[in-house]
């Protein structure tokens, strides 16, 4: 799967990163230490996380981040 995520909310990268693994909201928070209404509220647009949850996301799931300058 690959996306840019400047296209995207920061809800809808939550979304396409958890169901990129496959699990559903309970099993993806507990995977991270988290409650599945925690990652519902990211899902949904009402929480936001941080981006050291965002990495801890990225290391336990084997994504891959990359970060690049637009050229003008």
């Amino acid at each position: 799967m690959k996306f840019i995520a400047n296209d995207y909310s920061e809800k809808d990268v939550m979304k396409f990163l958890r169901e990129g693994t496959g699990l559903i909201q309970e099993e993806f928070g507990k995977s991270i230490g988290l409650s599945g209404m925690t990652i519902q509220g990211y899902e949904r647009g009402i929480r936001n996380y941080t981006f050291k949850t965002f990495m801890k996301i990225i290391k336990k799931h084997g994504y891959t981040v990359t970060i690049e300058k637009k050229k003008n």
